[in-house]
């Protein structure tokens, strides 16, 4: 049975610091629709910083009168852009959002208490996805662990222009909470976005030196399809988790088909 996402924080009580301070770092690109829901949820941070990319909806006005600190920057690919927010940051402990992101009330809590007490240099969170009007609860959708809260003396992010990921220079810990992800973009502009990602994904493996074969392409579909709706029990998130995975599946495939056609010149 669908579930409603958990409740958004409220806004702390101001006083004295009983933590290290946090930056809560946000890279924007017209994103006006989602960032206000975004920006509230993280109000509980001691800065909240939107590093904006030639918007023209609105986000960086909605932005500042949030109260966020609101810089321009010219897009550099996700990795690196996410590295320039972190780098100007007022504060080594960052946490890093997406706009169509919603730090839920118990992760707030978790945030804080790691931050009363810090037990490891950098901390992945469990991701919830919205998909098809449903909240995703198993296979390729839920937990999805994402390392968001870090250090960035020890911690930084990669330089891959799509499907970055932060480096750390040890182990992330887990904290409990979701980070709740809800795109509210159709099923249309979210395979457009797919389809654009598996190109970015082939030229990078064409300029690292990768190939592809007949192996990739029959493989990594089924192999992914087993492992996330079978072994993960994507099958319980009903037709939402089938459709989510069978396009994980078809991303798999388009990415190798690229990647065989750039090989061969075509």
């Amino acid at each position: 049975m669908q579930t409603d996402s958990p409740a958004l924080p409220r806004k702390l009580v101001s006083g004295p610091p009983s933590r290290a301070p946090l930056s809560v770092v946000v890279i924007t690109k017209n994103a006006a629709t989602q960032l206000g829901a975004c920006l509230e949820s993280a109000a509980f941070a001691d800065e909240v910083l939107v590093v904006d990319s030639a918007s023209n909806d609105g986000t960086p006005e909605l932005a500042a009168r949030r109260g966020a600190r609101v810089l321009q920057k010219e897009w550099l690919g996700f990795g690196p852009q996410k590295q320039f927010a972190v780098e100007a940051a007022s504060h080594d402990w960052v946490l890093c959002l997406d706009a169509d992101e919603r730090v839920s009330e118990p992760l707030r809590a978790s945030i804080l208490a790691a931050l009363a007490a810090p037990s490891a240099g950098a901390y992945a969170m469990a991701r919830c996805n919205r998909f098809m009007g449903r909240w995703l609860r198993h296979g390729e959708g839920y937990p999805d662990w994402s390392l968001r809260l870090f250090d960035r003396r020890h911690s930084r992010w990669s330089n891959d222009p799509v499907h970055e990921k932060v480096l750390s220079n040890a182990p992330p810990a887990r904290i409990a909470g979701d980070l709740l992800h809800d795109s509210a973009e159709t099923l249309a502009g979210y395979l457009d976005k797919q389809n654009r990602y598996t190109s970015v994904q082939a030229e990078a493996l064409f300029k690292a030196g990768k190939a592809a074969g007949a192996a990739q392409l029959l493989l990594s579909p089924l192999l992914r399809f087993f492992k996330f709706y079978v072994l993960r029990l994507g099958f319980l998130d009903g037709t939402p988790g089938l459709v989510h995975i069978l396009i994980g599946c078809c991303n798999s495939f388009h990415k190798y088909a690229k990647l065989m056609a750039l090989q061969r010149g075509s």
